[in-house]
């Protein structure tokens, strides 16, 4: 079963890497755009077959390893 593990910064953490691309942009010409965040996906492989207990997993891998809870946040979906 494959997880998507999502992870990006909290709301309440500035993100300079997301502001530049909102500023950059608007100078290439794109109007109307708002606040940007960046963030990054993972896509990880497991062997479990039940869907629970590998979202469980996938969780439990994003608390201890891909995610740095105290400034990120993150979700994981079955893909």
């Amino acid at each position: 079963m494959k997880l998507r593990v999502t992870v990006f910064p909290k709301a309440c953490v500035l993100d300079p890497q997301g502001k530049a691309i909102e500023r950059a942009l608007g100078g290439l010409g794109f109007s109307g755009v708002g606040e940007v965040r960046t963030g990054k996906v993972m896509i990880v492989e497991t062997a479990e077959t039940d869907a629970a207990r590998a979202k469980a997993a996938g969780e439990e891998m994003a608390r201890k390893l891909l995610a740095n809870t105290v400034i990120e946040s993150f979700t994981v979906e079955i893909v």
